[in-house]
C-alpha cells in the first residue's frame, strides 16, 4: 500500500482509536490521577513545574494501576518525559570539612549540594591534598610553623566555602566549568589583592614603631664602635664566597588557596555525575572543546621501587627515588603484574643482605620522595655523597656517564636546580634525543603559567603538574593543550599529603598526560588510584576506545640547536630585535625546590637485569 493509502486509513480509524485510548485511560484511572496530580501541583506552585511532575510520587500510583509487566517501562517513559523539560541541576550548597590525608596530617574536603527537581540532593565531594615547600633538612621550628601554617590555612579554606563561596557559587550550572573557574579566579584575586593591602599596613604600622624618637640618641652613640667591626667582618666574607647563582625564593602561598582547587574539582566532578559521565571523558570533552577524541591513551604509572637518600642509612645522596616505568607496548595491568613481580624478587635481594641497607622499598611514610642532592650554599657544588662535591658542569658529565652505561634509564627528574640554566641545557643536548629531563614542583606555578607564557626557565623535556592550592581545571586543560603545542610531555603527580580521593587518575587519562606519578604499590589511599587506573583501561577496552600505547618519543635539543644556528646563518644581518636565545623557553614554567634532585626512572623491561652496582 502506498504511503497517501495509510494516511487515509489511519484517518478514517482515528475516532475509533481515539475511543479505545480514552477507554484504556478510563480504566486504568490515568484521568483521576492526573488531575489529583495536577492539583496537589497547583497548591505546591514549584518553580520547577516538569521537574516535579517527574519525580512526584502520584506519577508513580498512575503507572501501577497499568499491567505488572509494562509497570517499570511505563514509569521510566512517564518520567523521561517530563524530565526532559524539567530545570538543569544548579548548586544550592556547599559543605567544607577538615580530614586527615594520607599520613594524618589535615586537608580540605569539599561537598556539592544541587537543586535536583525541587530536591536538594548531594552530587559528589572531592578531598584534595594541600602541598607545602617544606624541605628534608629542616629544623623541628621549621616543621613546627609549617604544621600551623597548613592549619591556618585549611581553617581559612573552611571560612571561604562554607562562607562567601558558598554565596557565590550559589544558582550556579555545575556543567559550566569555566563560569566556576572565573568565578574561582576573580576571587582569588581579590584575596591576594586585601593580603597585599593587610601586609603593606603591617609595614608601615612596623615603620612607625621603630620610628620613635626617644630612642634615637642612645642607638647612635653607640653605633661607630660596631660600625669598624661591620667592615672587618664584610671584607673576610667577601673574600671567601664565590659568585654563585642564588636560589630563587620559595613562592609564597596564599592562606586557604586550597579552597580554589578543591571548589574548581569538585564542579567538575559535580558536571560529570550529573551529565552521567566518567570525569575523564568529561575532561577530554573539556580540553577538546566538547569534541572528543575516537581514542584515548592511558598514561603510564611511574612506580616507585626503591627510596634512597635521607630516608635510608647509606651514605648515597644522590638519588631520592629509582621508580620503573612499563613498557609502552604492555597494557597497564601487564605492566603492573612485571611490577609486582620484579618487587618480590628485589625483597630477596634486599632482606639477606642487610635490614639497615641504603635502599628501601617503598613502604615508608613518604609517598612523593622530594630530592636528596644538597647543594653547599658558599662552594656552589653539589653533595652527592657524604663529603663529596661536584659543580654543576661535573653534574652533567656524571649524568651522561650515567647515561651512557645504563641505557635503560629513560628519565631524570630534576638533576639540577633551576637556577643552574646553562647545565640544564648543556644535559639537555647530551642525553635529551634519549632520556626525558624532567622538572617537578610545578603546580604552585600552573596558574602564574597559563597568564605570562614567556617566563623564562631551564630547557627541559616536561614537567610534572601537582593539582593543589590555587590551580582550576580550567588551567591544567589550557597548560596541556600549550604543552601538546610544544612537543613536550605532561606527568600528573600526586602531591606531598596523598588522599584516597582517586580524580587525579581521571585528570591524567582526560587530559592527556603521558605518565602519572603515584608512587609505589603500597598503601590504601595509592592503590586505590591504581585501581583506579585499571578500572579505566578496562572501561575503555571494553568500549573499543582504548588507543594502543606508543613510543617515548624524546626532543634532539642538540639537533634543534644547530637548526636555529642554521636558520641564523642563512637570515640577513639584524641591527634590531635579534633572534632570542635557545636557552629561552617560553611556557614550561615552574619553582622548583631550589635544592632539588629527584631519583631516575629506570624502563621496567629491562629491570630485571639491573647491575646491582647502580643501586644506592
Amino acid at each position: 500500500m502506498e504511503p497517501g493509502g495509510e494516511r487515509e486509513l489511519r484517518r478514517r480509524h482515528l475516532p475509533e482509536l481515539r475511543h479505545q485510548a480514552a477507554e484504556y485511560y478510563r480504566s486504568n484511572e490515568v484521568p483521576q490521577r492526573l488531575e489529583e496530580a495536577l492539583n496537589a501541583t497547583f497548591y505546591l506552585r514549584p518553580p520547577d513545574l516538569y521537574g516535579h511532575l517527574a519525580d512526584a510520587p502520584t506519577a508513580t500510583t498512575v503507572v501501577q494501576t497499568s499491567a505488572t509487566h509494562h509497570k517499570n517501562e511505563d514509569k521510566g517513559s512517564l518520567a523521561n518525559y517530563f524530565s526532559k523539560f524539567s530545570k538543569p541541576p544548579v548548586i544550592c550548597k556547599l559543605i567544607g570539612r577538615k580530614v586527615l590525608d594520607g599520613v594524618g596530617r589535615p586537608t580540605l574536603e569539599v561537598e556539592i549540594f544541587c537543586t535536583v527537581k525541587n530536591h536538594e540532593k548531594s552530587i559528589c565531594s572531592t578531598v584534595v591534598s594541600s602541598h607545602s615547600e617544606i624541605l628534608e633538612n629542616a629544623s623541628p621550628e621549621a616543621i613546627d610553623a609549617d604544621e600551623n601554617e597548613r592549619n591556618d590555612s585549611i581553617n581559612r579554606a573552611l571560612e571561604w566555602v562554607n562562607g562567601s563561596l558558598n554565596e557565590m557559587l550559589r544558582d550556579l550550572q555545575p556543567a559550566d566549568q569555566c563560569k566556576a573557574d572565573e568565578l574561582l579566579g576573580e576571587y582569588f584575586a581579590k584575596k591576594v589583592e586585601e593580603e597585599k593591602e593587610r601586609k603593606a599596613i603591617e609595614k608601615e604600622e612596623q615603620e612607625a614603631a621603630i620610628s620613635a624618637p626617644a630612642y634615637v640618641p642612645a642607638l647612635s652613640a653607640v653605633t661607630p664602635s660596631g660600625k669598624k667591626k661591620g667592615v672587618k667582618l664584610g671584607k673576610k666574607s667577601s673574600v671567601a664566597e664565590k659568585p654563585i647563582s642564588p636560589a630563587e625564593p620559595i613562592e609564597p602561598v596564599l592562606c586557604g588557596s586550597i579552597a580554589i582547587a578543591g571548589l574548581s574539582l569538585a564542579v567538575a566532578k559535580t558536571g560529570a555525575t550529573i551529565n552521567n559521565t566518567p570525569l575523564y571523558l568529561h575532561l577530554a570533552l573539556m580540553k577538546h572543546d566538547l569534541d572528543l577524541p575516537k581514542e584515548l591513551t592511558m598514561p603510564l604509572p611511574m612506580v616507585t621501587l626503591l627510596s634512597c637518600g635521607k630516608s635510608s642509612s647509606g651514605k648515597l645522596k644522590l638519588m631520592k627515588e629509582v621508580m620503573l616505568i612499563p613498557p609502552a607496548e604492555l597494557t597497564v595491568k601487564q605492566g603492573i603484574e612485571r611490577l609486582l613481580e620484579i618487587q618480590k624478587q628485589m625483597m630477596r635481594l634486599l632482606d639477606p643482605v642487610s635490614k639497615g641497607s641504603s635502599p628501601q622499598l617503598t613502604d615508608s611514610k613518604k609517598g612523593s620522595a622530594r630530592s636528596a642532592v644538597k647543594k653547599a650554599p658558599t662552594k656552589g657544588k653539589y653533595e652527592i655523597l657524604t663529603g663529596t662535591l661536584k659543580s654543576p658542569d661535573e653534574m652533567v658529565d656524571m649524568y651522561v656517564d650515567l647515561i651512557n652505561k645504563y641505557p635503560s634509564i629513560i628519565a631524570l627528574i630534576d638533576p639540577l636546580r633551576k637556577e643552574d640554566g646553562q647545565q640544564w641545557s648543556n644535559i639537555c643536548n647530551a642525553v635529551g634525543s634519549r632520556c626525558y629531563l624532567i622538572a617537578e614542583d610545578a603546580a604552585k606555578s600552573i596558574s602564574k603559567l597559563v597568564e605570562d607564557q614567556n617566563i623564562n626557565v631551564p630547557k627541559c623535556s616536561g614537567l610534572i603538574i601537582k593539582y593543589t592550592n590555587q590551580t582550576k581545571i580550567s588551567d591544567l586543560t589550557e597548560l596541556t593543550r600549550l604543552l601538546d603545542g610544544q612537543r613536550h610531555i605532561a606527568i600528573l603527580g600526586s602531591p606531598a599529603g596523598e588522599s584516597s580521593d582517586d580524580s587525579l587518575v581521571d585528570l591524567a587519562v582526560g587530559l592527556g598526560a603521558r605518565f602519572i606519578k603515584l608512587g609505589g604499590l603500597s598503601r590504601g589511599e595509592r592503590v586505590t588510584k591504581y585501581n583506579r587506573l585499571l578500572a579505566i583501561e578496562e572501561e575503555l577496552a571494553k568500549n573499543g576506545t582504548l588507543r594502543s600505547g606508543e613510543n617515548h618519543e624524546f626532543v634532539d635539543f642538540a639537533e634543534e640547536a644547530l637548526t636555529v644556528e642554521e636558520l641564523l646563518d642563512a637570515l640577513p644581518t639584524i641591527e634590531q630585535d635579534p633572534w632570542p636565545s635557545e636557552h629561552s623557553q617560553p611556557l614550561l614554567a615552574q619553582d622548583q625546590n631550589p635544592v632539588s634532585l629527584h631519583g631516575s626512572t629506570l624502563h621496567l623491561n629491562e629491570a630485571t637485569n639491573l647491575d646491582p652496582s647502580i643501586l644506592p
